[in-house]
């Protein structure tokens, strides 16, 4: 059973349609990647999938009693206060020590729950957002582009983490990024969007697929052999579709 799914989901925001006819699904234990350019309606895909907005047409359905672990593209935090990462991921409610420092051992951070967030590099923080995720147990781990403030090395780093975490507790994972080459590499399927789906498959045929090419460019792929991902999970076709197909 689908741990989310969606049909024919159409979302307006202030008037104008921002997302049209999407069809979505995800399975657990698989990483689903959603990439396309700025302003094609990810984020707001992302927000429609996991209850926060309500779609103008068509439904989406969640497995019954589904856990969400939400990592955030930033989150801002007062600098005047010094709050340290065991507070933090004990926020809004106090979670037992040992569970705390089982989750920052799992991300890496080993030792830090005494440490100020506002001493940590941007690597850490995100991996505590991560941490803060993981506390809730998750049947799903949603990370909406989670790497933006990082350089390439520790975005390469930060992903092989997802897979590590995926391969050990067996949640899903849907990913929003902008990091191509990267982020499709550690995906068992991508889904590309621009106001509608244009083309879904595994990585590998979804980076040649024109539809793809046209939106991001023919050299787009061609990194991707750096970090190429051994999964194939039998979708071996980029399913490409016009503006008013799901």
């Amino acid at each position: 059973m689908s741990l989310i799914d969606a049909e024919n989901v159409t979302v307006r925001l202030g008037g104008q349609t921002v997302l049209e006819a999407v069809d979505f699904r995800i399975a657990r234990g698989e990483i689903v990647t959603v990439v396309g350019p700025n302003g094609s309606g990810k984020s707001t895909l992302i927000r429609t999938l996991v209850g926060a907005l309500r779609p103008a047409r068509g439904r989406v359905r969640r497995a019954p009693g589904l856990s969400i672990g939400y990592v955030p593209q930033r989150l801002h935090l007062d600098e005047t206060m010094p709050v340290t990462v065991g507070r933090f991921l004990d926020l809004p409610d106090p979670q037992p020590p040992e569970a705390v420092a089982a989750v920052l051992a799992r991300v890496g951070l080993p030792g830090l729950v005494g440490h100020s967030l506002r001493g940590l590099s941007g690597g850490q923080f995100q991996r505590v957002l991560l941490a803060r995720a993981l506390l809730r147990d998750p049947d799903i781990l949603v990370l909406d582009e989670p790497t933006q403030s990082l350089d390439q090395p520790g975005t390469a780093e930060f992903y092989k983490l997802i897979e590590q975490v995926r391969a050990e507790t067996g949640c899903a994972v849907l990913m929003v990024s902008h990091d191509l080459h990267v982020v499709m590499s550690a995906s068992d399927r991508v889904i590309c969007i621009n106001g509608h789906v244009c083309c879904e498959g595994t990585p590998t045929v979804v980076s040649a697929a024109p539809e793809y090419r046209a939106l991001f460019g023919p050299g787009t792929g061609g990194t991707m052999a750096l970090y190429r991902h051994e999964h194939d999970h039998g979708h071996e076709h980029a399913h490409a579709h016009g503006p008013g197909d799901g």
